[in-house]
C-alpha cells in the first residue's frame, strides 16, 4: 500500500513545479508562493532561481534568501548567483557584497552580476575597481563596461575599453559593437566609426539588424546621412528600429521633409510604428511648422494608442506650440502637465514660446505644490519664459530658488537666459558683469546674446567690445559679423560696415539668407528675401503693393533703419517690402480661404519693420476679412535660446 502512495507523491511535485515556473514567468510571484510552495520547493531547490527572477521587492528577496539558506539551496552557486542578481537589481549592495564574498567558487557570472549592478546604479568607479580585480573576464564583462560608459556619455573611455578588449583577443558581439558605435556617434568620430564598420564587415555582422541600425545611427549623427541610409538599405528587412533610425537621422540632419516622407512610406509598407517613431515624425512636423501634417500624425498616434505616452505627448506640446496653437499644446497634455516633470517643463516652454511668462510661473508653482521636484531643464524653460515676457524680478527669483533652495548648479545655458533677461530689461552693465564673474566658462552664445541686447538698446561702445570677444571665440559664425555690421550701419558708419564685410569675405564667412515658409495643402512653400523667382511672382508683388498701401492708411511707415546698406530711401523701401515673411504672407493671402490663420515660419529673427507691418496687416484683415490673423514663429539668429513665437494681433 505504501509504494503507490510514494509514486503519487513523486508525480505531484513535478506538476507543481511547472505551475510555479509558469506563474513566475507571468510576474505572478504571490500566486506562485501560494501554489503548494512548501511542498514543491524542498523537492526541487532549483525553483529558487525562478522565484528570485520574479521578485521585485527587497523585503521579499530577504525572506526568500532566508528560506534558500535554510533549505541549503543558497550554498549552490547557481542559486546564489540569482540571489546576488536580485540584490544588485534592487540596489542593496551591502547585502550583495556579503553574499558575493560567501559564494563558493565564484565564477565569471558572479563577477558580471555585481559589476552590472553597479553600472546600472551609475557607480562606474566601483564597477571599474571590480573589473580590475576580476581574475577572468568574458565578452559579457567587456560589453557591460563599454555599455555603461556609453550610457554615461563617457565616450572616450568607452572607445579605450573597446580597444583594450580587442588587444586581449576578445571578439565583440553585436551588443558590444552597438555600444562602441554609440560612443563614436556621441563623439562625432567618423574615423573611429569607419574602423569599427570595417571590423563589422570582416566579422560578417554587417547584415545583423542591431549592428546595422547602430552603424546607420553613427553615420547620421556624424552628419553622413547618405552613408547611414546605405547601411540601412543593405539590411535584409525593414523593421520599426531601422525605420526609426532613418526618420530620426533625417530629422537630425535637417531633412525634415524626407523624414515625413519616410514615415509615410513606412506606414504604407506595413511596418508598425512605435512611440519613438511618432516622436521623430512629430519633431519633423514641428521643425517645418507643418500643422496639417502634425495633426495627421497625432491622429495616427491616437489610433495606435501612443497619445498618452509621455515622450509623444511632449513632442505634441512642442509641435503645436511651434505652429502657434497654444490651446492645442495645452490639450495635448491631457491634464498631466502639473503631475509630470517632463510634461510640465514642455508646457512651461510653450508658454514662454508664446510670451505667457506669468502662466509659466503659475504652472511652475502648481508643479512645486504638487510635490514634483524641478530639475535643471525645468528651470531653463522657466528662465526662458521669464526673459521673453519681461519678468525680470520673477526670473531673478527663480534663478535664486534654483541655486539656493534646490542646490542645482547653473550651466552656461541658464546664465545665458539671465543675460537675455537683463539685456531685454536694459541692464547691460549688470549682464556683462555677470558674464565676467560666473563660475562657468562663457561661450560665444552668451556673448552673442549680450551683443544683440547692445544693438536693441543702441549701446555701441559695449557692442564693439563684446563683438570682438564673440569673433575671437567663433570667427566663422556669420551672426556675429552681421550683428556688428548692423550696429555700425545704425549709426551710419558705412566705412566701418565695409570693413566688416571685407573681413567676412576674407574669412569666407557667408551670411545665412532669410527664409520663410508656409504650408498649403500639405506642401511647404519657401520664400527667400529679395527672391523673385516664384512662378506667381507678379501676383505676389501686386498683392504686396495692395497690402502695403492699406497698412499705410493704418499708420505704417517703413523703418529705414532696418536696411543695413548705403542706398537711396526708395531702394530701401523696396528691399523692406520683399523680406521673406512678407512674401510668404502675400502668397498665403492669394491661396488660403478667408478665416484660415496664416502661419509663417522663419529661420532668422523677424526684423522690427516686419514686426510692425504684420501687426497692422492683422489689424486691417481682422476688421475687413472675417477676422484673419497671422501666426509667425520666429527663430532667433542667436542660438542662445529656443525659438520665439508670437501671434501678431491688434
Amino acid at each position: 500500500m505504501a509504494r503507490p502512495a510514494l509514486k503519487s507523491l513523486a508525480a505531484r511535485p513535478v506538476e507543481g513545479k511547472e505551475e510555479i515556473i509558469r506563474l513566475c514567468s507571468g510576474g505572478r510571484l504571490k500566486d506562485a508562493l501560494h501554489h503548494r510552495f512548501r511542498e514543491v520547493i524542498w523537492s526541487d531547490p532549483n525553483l529558487f532561481s525562478h522565484l528570485f527572477k520574479a521578485c521585485r521587492a527587497l523585503p521579499l528577496v530577504r525572506q526568500l534568501h532566508a528560506v534558500a539558506a535554510t533549505s541549503g539551496a543558497a550554498s549552490d552557486r547557481f542559486t546564489a548567483n540569482h540571489v546576488l542578481l536580485a540584490y544588485a537589481d534592487l540596489g542593496d549592495f551591502p547585502s550583495a557584497h556579503v553574499l558575493f564574498e560567501r559564494i563558493p567558487k565564484r565564477n565569471v557570472m558572479s563577477w558580471n552580476i555585481l559589476i552590472g549592478g553597479y553600472i546600472k546604479n551609475g557607480d562606474l568607479g566601483t564597477a571599474r575597481k571590480l573589473f580590475d580585480e576580476m581574475p577572468d573576464r568574458n565578452v559579457a564583462t567587456w560589453n557591460a563596461m563599454v555599455a555603461g560608459l556609453a550610457n554615461s556619455e563617457l565616450n572616450v573611455e568607452g572607445l579605450e575599453f573597446f580597444l583594450a578588449m580587442r588587444r586581449e583577443g576578445m571578439q565583440p558581439d553585436e551588443f558590444g559593437l552597438g555600444s562602441v558605435l554609440r560612443c563614436c556617434a556621441g563623439l562625432r568620430d567618423i574615423m573611429s566609426g569607419r574602423q569599427v564598420h570595417a571590423y563589422v564587415v570582416r566579422s560578417g555582422l554587417d547584415r545583423d539588424m542591431i549592428v546595422g541600425c547602430s552603424l546607420a545611427h553613427m553615420y547620421m549623427r556624424c552628419g553622413f546621412l547618405g552613408g547611414g541610409e546605405a547601411v540601412l538599405r543593405a539590411l535584409p528587412s525593414l523593421n520599426s528600429v531601422s525605420c526609426n533610425t532613418m526618420i530620426a537621422g533625417r530629422t537630425q540632419n535637417g531633412d525634415t521633409e524626407g523624414a515625413l516622407e519616410y514615415f509615410c512610406m513606412m506606414r504604407g509598407a506595413g511596418v508598425e510604428a512605435n512611440a519613438a517613431t511618432f516622436v521623430s515624425a512629430i519633431s519633423s512636423c514641428s521643425d517645418l511648422a507643418a500643422l496639417a501634417q502634425g495633426q495627421q500624425v497625432h491622429a495616427q498616434a491616437i489610433k495606435a494608442g501612443f497619445d498618452h505616452v509621455v515622450p509623444v505627448m511632449t513632442s505634441l506640446v512642442h509641435m503645436y506650440s511651434r505652429c502657434g496653437c497654444l490651446a492645442d499644446s495645452e490639450r495635448a497634455c491631457c491634464g498631466y502637465s502639473g503631475s509630470d516633470l517632463v510634461l510640465s517643463s514642455a508646457i512651461i516652454s510653450a508658454y514662454g514660446f508664446h510670451g505667457h511668462g506669468q502662466k509659466a510661473v503659475e504652472l511652475f508653482k502648481q508643479m512645486i505644490n504638487g510635490g514634483i521636484e524641478p530639475n535643471e531643464v525645468t528651470f531653463l524653460t522657466l528662465l526662458y519664459a521669464c526673459s521673453h515676457s519681461g519678468l525680470k524680478d520673477e526670473g531673478m527669483d527663480c534663478f535664486e530658488l534654483m541655486t539656493k533652495a534646490y542646490g542645482l548648479q547653473p550651466s552656461v545655458k541658464h546664465y545665458t537666459c539671465i543675460v537675455d533677461l537683463l539685456g531685454r530689461s536694459g541692464c547691460l552693465n549688470e549682464a556683462e558683469t555677470l558674464i565676467l564673474s560666473m563660475p562657468v566658462c562663457p561661450d560665444e552664445v552668451i556673448w552673442k546674446t549680450l551683443l544683440s541686447a547692445c544693438k536693441t538698446h543702441k549701446n555701441f561702445d559695449m557692442a564693439e567690445r563684446v563683438a570682438t570677444r564673440v569673433i575671437e571665440l567663433d570667427p566663422y559664425d556669420s551672426a556675429s559679423y552681421v550683428l556688428l555690421s548692423n550696429i555700425r550701419a545704425t549709426s551710419n558708419r558705412w566705412e566701418d560696415v565695409s570693413k566688416v564685410r571685407k573681413t567676412m569675405r576674407e574669412q569666407n564667412v557667408k551670411k545665412e539668407p532669410g527664409v520663410s515658409w508656409v504650408e498649403f495643402k500639405g506642401q511647404v512653400y519657401q520664400f527667400c528675401t529679395g527672391d523673385k523667382s516664384h512662378a506667381r511672382q507678379r501676383e505676389i508683388d501686386q498683392c504686396l503693393d495692395e497690402i502695403m498701401a492699406k497698412i499705410r492708411q493704418c499708420g505704417y511707415a517703413p523703418d529705414m533703419s532696418m536696411v543695413f546698406h548705403d542706398m537711396e530711401d526708395e531702394e530701401k523701401e523696396t528691399s523692406l517690402v520683399h523680406h521673406s515673411e512678407k512674401l510668404a504672407i502675400a502668397f498665403a493671402l492669394l491661396n488660403l480661404p478667408e478665416g484660415v490663420p496664416i502661419r509663417v515660419m522663419k529661420n532668422l529673427r523677424v526684423c522690427d519693420d516686419c514686426h510692425v507691418a504684420i501687426k497692422l496687416m492683422s489689424k486691417y484683415n481682422g476688421s475687413h476679412s472675417g477676422g484673419r490673423r497671422y501666426n509667425s514663429n520666429v527663430q532667433p539668429t542667436m542660438k542662445s535660446a529656443s525659438p520665439i513665437s508670437g501671434e501678431y494681433s491688434p
